[in-house]
């Protein structure tokens, strides 16, 4: 620290009491003292002097052990004492500030040279407090006194204080200082020593300060006064549309009294004309600094009348929207009112923004004929919106259907008569391509009197197409949603009643020999129960319900295993070709249910061609930014494997493409299709994961796309499948001697599955609910070693059922059966529950092998 000490010589402070040192003039008259007593002492007879050396030596005993115990408990203190940081004092040394420390009583404890420049004290006996320095003056007195009422009620204070009695001066006028005092409370060896109440004040000559503020203040207001009475009127609005500042031009215009504007008492929609607000509202600036945008509006004086203006429209914009209030500058452009040039060149940006608009404007006169229109309007209505040399200028209600016609021209006249809040028209265009109508959405305003040569109404048209094909294939997609839980309730009760019709014919069978003559009619029960099965399934695909056992697999393999059935199908007419793609990648999907899509897709193929023709099935790769260029709403960006089948075909009608993938839709003819093809591919490819739509044209064939998400292998994935292909082997066995509980609410299911079970030497528990299960369970001790159970049954359900057998036999096996999906219902168990899975309807023969295995597992 030398260098700061060494910079400091000319700051030293003029009064510092920080710490009280000992005098060297007590130590001498101590040492004196203690001399002379000895030395009167030795002059005393010893008999007389023995008293006297007692005593003082008994003195000097006490007061030695007064020092030990006060230097014990910190009542004095030996040794050096402690020094100032040397930081600390250095800042208050060479503060510009002038700081004065004192005690509770007033007393001065520091100074520094600032504060003695300041009150012009020359040493340290001419230096007062602040109250005694500020006493004289009337105009500070107030000030002094909230000073000190602070600093009694131990809180900092601040004043300015002007005087015309500058501290210790008699030259200049008046003068301004900054007066702060702070309460200090600390542990102190200063003046009264111990803890010490201390009050620290700072002062500062702010008067430069001050006159340069008073210099701004004029020059501000003189700003102010010629923007008042500028030849151009000017307005402030904050970002909630109160105005804050208004000029006297403007306020002239208008008509209002500038003497009683209040800022935020008026409003921007009190002085904006209909949607003016709107457009104002929007700054129009990018992300970050400022836009002025030239905005052509009427503003509304205060007697009602209109005003029209240009406005200059200037907002501070941030990256976070509008950070402060506007600068809008505002131009009459009533008759006789001076535009300038520069103004005039904003007619051209406008135009080009006028025509550069995604939304097209037209004006239209009293009779509903075209006037102008911007470049959007020319482009949605082409010839339409262009007059013509017979008929002159067209009416705009020529251009839409005939349904919303005379809608159109309603609104239109109602704009003619200078009516609001007109409801907007939505119309199909006449015009156009017959297979795909175009609609507009038309807003319609009206013009003010004398605005516009003719114009009656401003009329805003939006296409609408897209919209309206968005809300059909969403109504659409509604629909087919609702037909697929119809679909997949009425295949549920389907598949109990084929459950038992298939299983007790297997035990009719089984206790047949086919030489007895009913064994061919009960044959041919059990054929059609399952001819209805297969119809119940395709049901099941379309609702997405069925029971699926994906796999991973190569579609190119798939197609070569298919290509010789498939060329039985088509017959010799069709020419069958198969365009393998390179590098497929694989997908996961049930091996089955993705051939019959196929099979079902080259059938109709087939049919499509009575002549002969071309199919054509095709592979390829589809990478994430490809995917998105198909037409099918809802399929997020990713990559997929797409099979492509193609016929040269009648193709299909453009009214009734919407409807092939409905359940019994079919433009065959009665008993040549069940129209549940199309819709089983629609619920195998959905179910799958994929995505499936068509494209056709009338007299060049048909294209049906499926996309299928690609399947990434996990490491998870090839371990179980490896383990799965070295422990499945099929059982030939399928009696037992195990205890079975079998719950089922269906009677006729139950009867059948129980004496199936019963044939193949199990022990069967019978139960119809969850509830009656738990009390069989009860009353079997707990010796159950399988549960066959229902899904869907009433008071407890299978899941239901099976979280609560898990808490007294967690061992426990299980095996659900049901005419819904398994992943219906498997996400409604705990995670990582093992669970065997039999969908109805079932064989005799199905039913005991999936209990053998569950046992054997």
């Amino acid at each position: 620290m030398a260098d700061v000490d060494a910079g400091q010589s000319g700051q030293d402070p003029v009064i510092d009491r920080a710490e009280k040192a000992g005098s060297i003039g007590l130590l001498v008259a101590l040492a004196l003292g203690l001399v002379g007593a000895a030395v009167a002492l030795a002059l005393m007879r010893r008999e007389e002097s023995a008293i006297y050396v007692q005593m003082l030596l008994g003195i000097l005993a006490v007061v030695g052990v007064f020092a030990l115990f006060a230097g014990a408990v910190g009542l004095m203190r030996f040794g050096a004492r402690r020094p100032h940081h040397p930081l600390a004092k250095a800042y208050l040394d060479t503060t510009s500030e002038g700081v004065l420390i004192t005690d509770k009583e007033g007393r001065i404890a520091y100074a520094n040279r600032a504060y003695a420049d300041l009150i012009r004290a020359e040493a340290a006996k001419d230096v007062r407090t602040v109250e005694r320095v500020f006493a004289g003056d009337p105009e500070a007195a107030e000030a002094m006194f909230r000073l000190t009422q602070a600093l009694r009620e131990k809180r900092p204070a601040r004043e300015e204080i002007r005087t015309v009695s500058p501290l210790g001066r008699t030259e200049g006028g008046a003068r301004w200082y900054r007066v702060r005092v702070r309460p200090l409370e600390i542990k102190w060896e200063g003046i009264g020593g111990g803890k010490a109440q201390l009050a620290i004040w700072q002062v500062a000559d702010i008067t430069r300060d001050r006159d340069e503020q008073e210099t701004s203040f004029q020059e501000l207001q003189q700003v102010v006064t010629f923007l008042d009475h500028a030849p151009a009127g000017f307005f402030s609005a904050d970002p909630r549309g109160r105005i804050t500042y208004l000029n006297a031009t403007l306020a002239d215009w208008l008509g209002y009294d500038l003497a009683k504007f209040e800022p935020g008492g008026i409003q921007l929609k009190d002085i904006v004309q209909g949607q003016g607000v709107a457009l104002i509202a929007d700054a129009g600036a990018g992300e970050g600094g400022t836009k002025t945008r030239i905005i052509d509006l009427d503003l509304v004086k205060r007697n009602g009348q209109s005003l029209p203006v240009r406005l200059l429209h200037r907002v501070p914009v941030s990256t976070a929207g509008v950070s402060g209030d506007s600068r809008t500058l505002v131009l009459n452009r009533s008759p006789g009112e001076d535009v300038s040039e520069a103004l005039r060149a904003a007619e051209v940006r406008f135009a080009r923004f006028f025509n550069s608009t995604p939304i097209a404007i037209a004006s239209i006169d009293r009779e509903g004929r075209i006037l102008r229109t911007n470049a959007p309007f020319l482009k949605l209505f082409g010839e339409l919106a262009r007059p013509s040399e017979a008929t002159g200028r067209r009416r705009l209600a020529d251009g839409v259907a005939d349904g919303k016609r005379s809608e159109l021209i309603a609104a239109l006249e109602a704009a003619a008569q200078g009516r609001g809040d007109i409801t907007p028209v939505e119309a199909e265009l006449a015009a156009g391509d017959p297979n795909r109508k175009r609609s507009v959405r038309f807003y319609i305003s009206a013009v003010e009197e004398g605005e516009g040569e003719g114009e009656a109404a401003i009329v805003y048209a939006l296409e609408t197409t897209q919209q309206r094909e968005l809300e059909q294939q969403f109504a659409q997609s509604m629909k087919m949603q609702a037909i697929g839980q119809l679909a997949g309730g009425i295949a549920h009760d389907f598949n109990n009643v084929l459950t038992a019709i298939i299983g007790f014919s297997d035990l009719l069978l089984a206790s047949h020999r086919p030489t007895d003559p009913s064994f061919q009619d009960i044959m041919n029960i059990k054929q059609n129960a399952n001819r209805a099965a297969a119809l119940v399934r395709q049901l099941l695909a379309f609702s997405r319900r069925q029971t699926l056992r994906p796999e991973i697999i190569r579609l190119g393999d798939t197609l070569a295993d298919l290509h010789m059935l498939l060329a039985r199908l088509l017959g010799e007419k069709v020419e069958l070709k198969v365009v393998h793609g390179r590098d497929l990648w694989p997908v996961k999907a049930d091996t089955s249910q993705l051939e019959q899509v196929i099979v079902n897709l080259a059938v109709n193929a087939r049919d499509a061609m009575p002549n002969g023709g071309r199919l054509t099935i095709s592979t390829r790769n589809v990478q994430a930014g490809e995917a998105m260029a198909f037409p099918t709403p809802g399929m997020p960006p990713s990559d997929y494997v797409a099979i492509e089948v193609s016929d040269t075909g009648t193709g299909i009608p453009p009214e009734i493409i919407e409807k092939i993938f409905e359940p019994f839709f079919t433009t065959k003819a009665v008993g040549q299709g069940t129209g549940l093809g199309l819709s089983t591919v629609y619920g195998i490819v959905k179910q799958t994961g994929g995505f499936v739509y068509c494209s056709s044209e009338v007299g060049q064939g048909t294209t049906f796309h499926i996309l299928l998400p690609r399947h990434v292998e996990t490491a998870r994935e090839k371990q179980d499948a490896k383990a799965e292909a070295e422990t499945h082997q099929p059982s030939g066995d399928l009696t037992g001697s195990a205890s079975i509980l079998l719950v089922e609410d269906e009677e006729a299911v139950r009867a059948f599955a129980s004496r199936a079970l019963r044939s193949r030497g199990y022990t069967v528990h019978e139960a119809s609910t969850g509830t009656e299960a738990l009390a069989v369970m009860e009353e079997a001790g707990g010796k159950i070693d399988l549960v066959v159970s229902d899904v869907v049954m009433p008071e407890m359900d299978g899941p239901s059922l099976l979280r609560e057998l898990r808490r007294t036999r967690p061992e426990l096996k299980i095996i659900f059966v049901s005419g819904y999906a398994e992943d219906a219902f498997a996400k409604n168990l705990p995670e990582g529950e093992a669970f065997l899975f039999l969908p109805k309807p079932f064989s005799l023969k199905q039913l005991a092998t999936a209990v053998k295995d569950a046992l054997g597992k």
